[in-house]
Protein backbone atom coordinates (compact mmCIF):
# COMPACT_ATOMS: atom_id res chain seq x y z
CA UNK A 1 0.00 0.00 0.00
CA UNK A 2 1.94 3.07 -0.96
CA UNK A 3 -0.61 4.84 -3.39
CA UNK A 4 -2.24 7.62 -1.01
CA UNK A 5 -5.38 9.79 -1.57
CA UNK A 6 -6.37 12.97 0.70
CA UNK A 7 -10.14 13.63 0.18
CA UNK A 8 -12.03 17.51 0.48
CA UNK A 9 -14.25 17.11 3.44
CA UNK A 10 -17.88 17.49 2.01
CA UNK A 11 -19.25 19.34 5.24
CA UNK A 12 -19.38 23.23 4.39
CA UNK A 13 -18.53 23.40 7.99
CA UNK A 14 -15.39 21.38 8.15
CA UNK A 15 -11.96 23.90 7.76
CA UNK A 16 -9.67 20.97 8.41
CA UNK A 17 -7.73 18.77 5.83
CA UNK A 18 -6.13 15.28 6.88
CA UNK A 19 -2.33 15.90 5.48
CA UNK A 20 -0.73 19.11 5.01
CA UNK A 21 2.42 19.47 2.04
CA UNK A 22 4.79 19.27 4.43
CA UNK A 23 3.74 16.04 5.95
CA UNK A 24 2.92 14.65 1.98
CA UNK A 25 6.54 15.96 1.01
CA UNK A 26 8.03 13.30 3.97
CA UNK A 27 5.90 10.47 3.18
CA UNK A 28 6.53 11.08 -0.99
CA UNK A 29 10.40 10.66 0.22
CA UNK A 30 9.69 7.39 1.68
CA UNK A 31 8.28 6.06 -1.23
CA UNK A 32 4.55 6.74 -1.20
CA UNK A 33 2.69 8.78 -3.67
CA UNK A 34 -0.36 11.55 -3.20
CA UNK A 35 -3.49 12.33 -4.96
CA UNK A 36 -5.33 15.32 -3.50
CA UNK A 37 -8.71 16.67 -4.11
CA UNK A 38 -8.67 19.78 -5.54
CA UNK A 39 -9.22 23.16 -2.63
CA UNK A 40 -8.53 20.03 0.17
CA UNK A 41 -6.53 22.72 2.35
CA UNK A 42 -7.91 26.47 1.14
CA UNK A 43 -10.03 26.79 4.33
CA UNK A 44 -7.05 25.65 6.36
CA UNK A 45 -4.20 28.07 4.55
CA UNK A 46 -2.87 25.01 2.20
CA UNK A 47 -3.00 25.87 -1.67
CA UNK A 48 -3.37 23.53 -4.21
CA UNK A 49 -0.35 24.63 -5.53
CA UNK A 50 1.41 24.00 -2.41
CA UNK A 51 0.94 20.31 -2.59
CA UNK A 52 1.93 20.06 -6.30
CA UNK A 53 5.08 21.32 -4.99
CA UNK A 54 4.96 18.97 -2.26
CA UNK A 55 4.96 16.60 -5.13
CA UNK A 56 1.24 15.78 -5.14
CA UNK A 57 -0.85 15.21 -8.29
CA UNK A 58 -4.24 17.43 -8.12
CA UNK A 59 -7.42 15.72 -9.09
CA UNK A 60 -10.96 17.16 -9.59
CA UNK A 61 -12.72 14.43 -7.35
CA UNK A 62 -12.12 11.32 -4.71
CA UNK A 63 -14.61 9.18 -6.58
CA UNK A 64 -12.18 9.27 -9.58
CA UNK A 65 -9.28 8.71 -7.80
CA UNK A 66 -11.03 5.55 -5.46
CA UNK A 67 -9.47 3.02 -8.06
CA UNK A 68 -6.35 4.06 -7.90
CA UNK A 69 -5.39 4.51 -4.28
CA UNK A 70 -4.52 2.15 -1.68
CA UNK A 71 -5.27 4.57 1.11
CA UNK A 72 -7.77 6.64 1.10
CA UNK A 73 -7.16 9.37 4.25
CA UNK A 74 -9.81 12.07 4.87
CA UNK A 75 -11.65 13.49 8.63
CA UNK A 76 -15.11 13.21 9.14
CA UNK A 77 -16.40 10.27 8.50
CA UNK A 78 -17.99 9.35 4.48
CA UNK A 79 -21.30 9.16 3.75
CA UNK A 80 -21.26 5.85 2.02
CA UNK A 81 -18.21 3.40 1.15
CA UNK A 82 -19.10 2.52 -1.97
CA UNK A 83 -16.54 3.00 -4.85
CA UNK A 84 -13.77 1.89 -2.48
CA UNK A 85 -11.83 -0.72 -3.91
CA UNK A 86 -11.37 -4.16 -2.02
CA UNK A 87 -9.18 -3.91 0.37
CA UNK A 88 -8.75 0.10 0.55
CA UNK A 89 -7.17 0.74 3.93
CA UNK A 90 -9.75 3.78 4.98
CA UNK A 91 -8.37 6.69 7.56
CA UNK A 92 -11.25 8.83 9.56
CA UNK A 93 -13.48 9.73 12.13
CA UNK A 94 -15.99 7.18 12.16
CA UNK A 95 -18.21 7.70 14.94
CA UNK A 96 -18.68 3.76 15.62
CA UNK A 97 -20.44 3.66 18.70
CA UNK A 98 -23.33 5.06 15.99
CA UNK A 99 -22.30 3.87 12.52
CA UNK A 100 -22.96 0.35 12.71
CA UNK A 101 -24.69 0.61 9.15
CA UNK A 102 -21.68 2.53 8.14
CA UNK A 103 -19.33 -0.15 9.49
CA UNK A 104 -20.99 -3.06 7.41
CA UNK A 105 -20.89 -1.16 4.49
CA UNK A 106 -17.11 -1.08 4.85
CA UNK A 107 -17.24 -4.31 5.53
CA UNK A 108 -19.37 -5.72 2.31
CA UNK A 109 -17.13 -3.26 0.36
CA UNK A 110 -14.50 -5.22 1.56
CA UNK A 111 -12.72 -2.41 3.13
CA UNK A 112 -9.85 -1.64 6.01
CA UNK A 113 -11.55 1.08 8.06
CA UNK A 114 -9.76 2.46 10.77
CA UNK A 115 -11.41 4.81 13.38
CA UNK A 116 -8.72 7.83 14.17
CA UNK A 117 -10.59 8.00 17.65
CA UNK A 118 -10.15 4.01 18.56
CA UNK A 119 -6.60 4.71 18.25
CA UNK A 120 -5.21 3.70 21.91
CA UNK A 121 -4.42 6.23 24.25
CA UNK A 122 -0.77 4.62 25.03
CA UNK A 123 2.58 5.98 25.30
CA UNK A 124 3.38 4.50 21.98
CA UNK A 125 0.62 5.56 20.39
CA UNK A 126 0.58 8.90 21.93
CA UNK A 127 2.01 11.13 18.47
CA UNK A 128 -0.90 9.23 16.56
CA UNK A 129 -4.03 10.40 19.27
CA UNK A 130 -5.75 12.38 17.77
CA UNK A 131 -8.87 13.02 20.38
CA UNK A 132 -5.49 14.96 22.42
CA UNK A 133 -4.40 17.04 19.89
CA UNK A 134 -7.73 18.65 18.45
CA UNK A 135 -9.11 18.75 22.27
CA UNK A 136 -6.05 20.36 23.27
CA UNK A 137 -7.06 23.26 20.81
CA UNK A 138 -10.44 23.27 21.49
CA UNK A 139 -10.04 24.47 24.88
CA UNK A 140 -8.03 27.21 24.07
CA UNK A 141 -10.52 28.40 21.83
CA UNK A 142 -13.17 27.66 24.57
CA UNK A 143 -11.76 30.18 26.63
CA UNK A 144 -10.90 32.63 23.95
CA UNK A 145 -14.79 32.28 22.57
CA UNK A 146 -15.83 33.23 26.45
CA UNK A 147 -13.14 36.35 26.97
CA UNK A 148 -14.63 37.57 23.56
CA UNK A 149 -18.21 37.42 25.35
CA UNK A 150 -17.76 38.09 28.83
CA UNK A 151 -18.81 41.71 29.46
CA UNK A 152 -15.32 41.86 31.67
CA UNK A 153 -12.07 41.70 31.39
CA UNK A 154 -10.14 38.77 32.39
CA UNK A 155 -6.45 39.78 34.15
CA UNK A 156 -7.02 42.00 37.60
CA UNK A 157 -5.90 45.70 36.18
CA UNK A 158 -4.75 48.98 38.35
CA UNK A 159 -5.58 51.89 36.99
CA UNK A 160 -5.99 55.69 38.30
CA UNK A 161 -9.64 55.23 37.84
CA UNK A 162 -9.61 52.08 40.30
CA UNK A 163 -8.68 48.58 40.34
CA UNK A 164 -10.56 46.15 38.29
CA UNK A 165 -10.51 42.00 40.22
CA UNK A 166 -9.59 39.27 37.82
CA UNK A 167 -12.34 37.25 36.21
CA UNK A 168 -13.22 33.72 38.16
CA UNK A 169 -13.07 31.20 35.79
CA UNK A 170 -14.33 27.48 36.69
CA UNK A 171 -13.01 24.14 34.76
CA UNK A 172 -14.86 21.07 34.77
CA UNK A 173 -13.02 17.97 33.56
CA UNK A 174 -9.33 18.31 33.89
CA UNK A 175 -8.52 15.74 30.63
CA UNK A 176 -6.51 17.07 27.76
CA UNK A 177 -9.18 19.77 26.83
CA UNK A 178 -9.42 21.14 30.48
CA UNK A 179 -5.99 21.45 30.83
CA UNK A 180 -5.47 23.35 27.89
CA UNK A 181 -8.01 26.04 28.94
CA UNK A 182 -6.35 26.38 32.55
CA UNK A 183 -2.92 27.33 30.79
CA UNK A 184 -5.14 29.83 28.61
CA UNK A 185 -7.18 30.89 31.24
CA UNK A 186 -4.08 31.73 33.38
CA UNK A 187 -2.11 33.24 30.40
CA UNK A 188 -4.90 35.51 30.16
CA UNK A 189 -4.78 36.81 33.91
CA UNK A 190 -8.06 34.69 35.31
CA UNK A 191 -8.52 33.40 38.98
CA UNK A 192 -9.17 29.75 37.50
CA UNK A 193 -10.59 26.82 39.29
CA UNK A 194 -10.88 23.22 38.14
CA UNK A 195 -12.31 19.72 39.20
CA UNK A 196 -12.20 16.44 38.37
CA UNK A 197 -13.30 13.43 39.46
CA UNK A 198 -9.65 11.90 39.43
CA UNK A 199 -7.59 13.16 42.39
CA UNK A 200 -4.62 12.20 40.59
CA UNK A 201 -5.29 15.32 38.06
CA UNK A 202 -4.90 17.47 41.81
CA UNK A 203 -0.87 18.19 40.95
CA UNK A 204 -1.38 18.59 37.25
CA UNK A 205 -3.83 21.93 37.97
CA UNK A 206 -1.70 23.23 40.79
CA UNK A 207 1.15 23.19 38.53
CA UNK A 208 -0.40 25.47 35.95
CA UNK A 209 -1.61 27.92 38.60
CA UNK A 210 -5.20 27.04 39.35
CA UNK A 211 -7.06 25.89 42.34
CA UNK A 212 -8.17 22.35 42.62
CA UNK A 213 -12.01 22.15 44.17
CA UNK A 214 -11.93 19.27 46.54
CA UNK A 215 -15.21 17.23 46.62
CA UNK A 216 -15.19 13.95 48.50
CA UNK A 217 -16.98 11.46 46.26
CA UNK A 218 -15.55 8.41 47.88
CA UNK A 219 -14.09 5.90 45.73
CA UNK A 220 -13.13 7.26 42.51
CA UNK A 221 -10.30 6.81 39.60
CA UNK A 222 -9.70 6.62 35.85
CA UNK A 223 -10.22 3.98 33.07
CA UNK A 224 -6.99 2.03 31.56
CA UNK A 225 -7.87 4.78 28.51
CA UNK A 226 -6.87 7.71 31.34
CA UNK A 227 -10.39 8.72 31.09
CA UNK A 228 -12.84 9.33 34.57
CA UNK A 229 -15.05 6.63 35.59
CA UNK A 230 -18.89 6.67 35.61
CA UNK A 231 -19.98 7.99 38.53
CA UNK A 232 -22.91 7.14 40.61
CA UNK A 233 -26.39 8.90 40.85
CA UNK A 234 -25.73 9.63 44.31
CA UNK A 235 -21.74 10.70 43.18
CA UNK A 236 -23.39 12.38 40.84
CA UNK A 237 -25.59 14.47 42.70
CA UNK A 238 -23.21 15.35 45.71
CA UNK A 239 -20.67 16.60 42.84
CA UNK A 240 -23.64 18.82 40.72
CA UNK A 241 -24.57 20.54 44.42
CA UNK A 242 -20.72 21.24 45.33
CA UNK A 243 -20.10 22.31 41.88
CA UNK A 244 -22.89 25.26 41.56
CA UNK A 245 -21.55 27.00 44.99
CA UNK A 246 -18.43 27.34 42.59
CA UNK A 247 -20.46 28.51 39.77
CA UNK A 248 -22.63 31.10 41.35
CA UNK A 249 -19.24 32.99 41.82
CA UNK A 250 -17.82 32.25 38.81
CA UNK A 251 -17.63 35.15 35.30
CA UNK A 252 -17.13 31.62 33.15
CA UNK A 253 -17.59 28.02 33.86
CA UNK A 254 -16.43 25.51 30.81
CA UNK A 255 -17.62 21.49 30.76
CA UNK A 256 -15.25 19.37 29.55
CA UNK A 257 -16.98 15.91 30.61
CA UNK A 258 -16.77 14.05 27.56
CA UNK A 259 -16.31 10.82 27.16
CA UNK A 260 -16.01 8.97 23.71
CA UNK A 261 -18.81 6.05 23.74
CA UNK A 262 -21.04 7.11 26.35
CA UNK A 263 -23.45 9.99 26.88
CA UNK A 264 -22.50 12.89 28.48
CA UNK A 265 -23.34 13.38 32.61
CA UNK A 266 -25.19 16.48 33.24
CA UNK A 267 -23.69 18.35 35.41
CA UNK A 268 -24.89 22.44 35.40
CA UNK A 269 -29.13 22.31 35.54
CA UNK A 270 -31.48 24.97 35.26
CA UNK A 271 -31.33 25.74 38.80
CA UNK A 272 -27.66 26.31 38.85
CA UNK A 273 -28.08 28.65 36.24
CA UNK A 274 -30.68 30.33 37.83
CA UNK A 275 -28.06 31.30 40.47
CA UNK A 276 -25.13 32.60 38.52
CA UNK A 277 -24.91 36.13 37.28
CA UNK A 278 -25.95 37.54 34.69
CA UNK A 279 -23.41 38.00 31.54
CA UNK A 280 -21.90 35.06 33.26
CA UNK A 281 -20.47 32.61 30.08
CA UNK A 282 -21.16 28.85 30.35
CA UNK A 283 -19.10 26.71 27.26
CA UNK A 284 -20.53 22.88 27.16
CA UNK A 285 -17.91 21.19 25.60
CA UNK A 286 -19.72 18.10 25.86
CA UNK A 287 -23.06 19.69 23.64
CA UNK A 288 -22.52 16.79 20.75
CA UNK A 289 -22.95 13.78 23.19
CA UNK A 290 -25.97 15.14 25.18
CA UNK A 291 -24.13 17.91 26.88
CA UNK A 292 -22.80 18.60 30.61
CA UNK A 293 -25.19 21.95 31.03
CA UNK A 294 -29.17 21.85 30.67
CA UNK A 295 -30.73 24.13 28.10
CA UNK A 296 -27.24 23.50 25.97
CA UNK A 297 -27.73 23.36 22.02
CA UNK A 298 -25.01 22.17 19.04
CA UNK A 299 -23.74 24.93 17.35
CA UNK A 300 -25.94 27.33 18.88
CA UNK A 301 -25.61 30.14 21.82
CA UNK A 302 -28.42 30.42 24.64
CA UNK A 303 -29.19 32.88 26.57
CA UNK A 304 -30.97 32.44 29.81
CA UNK A 305 -34.08 33.93 31.40
CA UNK A 306 -31.15 35.57 33.99
CA UNK A 307 -28.51 36.79 31.11
CA UNK A 308 -26.41 33.47 31.23
CA UNK A 309 -24.84 32.93 27.69
CA UNK A 310 -24.23 28.68 27.12
CA UNK A 311 -22.15 28.75 24.60
CA UNK A 312 -21.97 25.44 21.96
CA UNK A 313 -18.35 24.24 22.58
CA UNK A 314 -18.17 21.34 20.07
CA UNK A 315 -15.63 20.77 17.33
CA UNK A 316 -14.29 24.23 18.42
CA UNK A 317 -10.64 22.78 16.79
CA UNK A 318 -12.04 24.36 13.52
CA UNK A 319 -11.68 27.72 14.61
CA UNK A 320 -7.97 27.33 13.99
CA UNK A 321 -8.01 24.95 11.16
CA UNK A 322 -4.17 25.75 10.30
CA UNK A 323 -2.92 24.47 13.91
CA UNK A 324 -5.85 21.62 13.67
CA UNK A 325 -4.84 20.39 10.25
CA UNK A 326 -1.22 20.62 11.28
CA UNK A 327 -1.48 18.54 14.33
CA UNK A 328 -4.14 16.15 12.93
CA UNK A 329 -1.70 15.92 9.78
CA UNK A 330 1.14 15.17 11.94
CA UNK A 331 -0.61 12.41 13.83
CA UNK A 332 -2.22 10.97 10.79
CA UNK A 333 1.79 11.09 9.68
CA UNK A 334 2.38 9.17 12.44
CA UNK A 335 0.36 6.40 11.90
CA UNK A 336 1.45 5.43 8.58
CA UNK A 337 5.36 5.94 9.56
CA UNK A 338 4.16 3.48 12.10
CA UNK A 339 3.27 1.27 9.83
CA UNK A 340 5.61 1.55 7.02
CA UNK A 341 7.72 -1.52 6.18
CA UNK A 342 11.05 -0.65 4.92
CA UNK A 343 11.84 -3.95 3.00
CA UNK A 344 8.26 -3.89 1.65
CA UNK A 345 8.94 -0.18 0.71
CA UNK A 346 5.03 0.37 1.84
CA UNK A 347 2.50 0.56 4.48
CA UNK A 348 1.51 -2.86 5.85
CA UNK A 349 -1.74 -3.86 8.30
CA UNK A 350 -0.02 -5.68 10.82
CA UNK A 351 -2.93 -7.16 13.54
CA UNK A 352 0.14 -8.00 15.61
CA UNK A 353 0.39 -4.62 16.41
CA UNK A 354 -1.81 -3.37 19.56
CA UNK A 355 -2.13 -0.18 17.65
CA UNK A 356 -3.75 -1.46 14.80
CA UNK A 357 -5.60 -4.56 16.39
CA UNK A 358 -7.30 -1.31 18.90
CA UNK A 359 -8.58 1.31 16.17
CA UNK A 360 -9.21 -1.33 12.50
CA UNK A 361 -12.33 -2.01 12.44
CA UNK A 362 -13.52 -4.06 9.60
CA UNK A 363 -11.43 -6.16 7.59
CA UNK A 364 -11.85 -9.22 4.98
CA UNK A 365 -15.70 -8.42 4.47
CA UNK A 366 -16.09 -8.48 8.49
CA UNK A 367 -16.73 -6.28 11.01
CA UNK A 368 -13.40 -7.54 13.24
CA UNK A 369 -13.19 -5.34 16.35
CA UNK A 370 -14.15 -6.94 19.37
CA UNK A 371 -16.07 -3.79 20.51
CA UNK A 372 -18.51 -3.24 17.55
CA UNK A 373 -18.56 -6.67 15.58
CA UNK A 374 -21.82 -8.32 17.94
CA UNK A 375 -23.17 -5.07 18.31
Amino acid sequence: MKKVLVCREKDPAETRVALIPDDIKKLIQMGFSFKVVAGSGLKSGFSDEAYKKAGAEIVENEESAYADSDIVVRIMKPETAKGLKKDTLHLSYLDPFNEKDLLNEFASEGVQAVSLEMIPRTTLAQKMDVQSSQTSLAGYVAVCNAAARLPKILPMMVTPAGTISPARVFIIGVGVAGLQAIATAKRLGARVEAFDTRPVVEEQVRSLGASFVKIDLGEMGQTDQGYAKELTPEQLAKQQEAQAKVCEKSNIVITTAKVFGRKAPLLIKKDVLDRMQPGSIVVDMAVSTGGNVEGSKLFENVVTENGVTIMSGDLLERQVPFDASKMLSGNITAFITHFYNKEAGELLVNLDDEIMRGCLLTQNGAIIHERFKNV
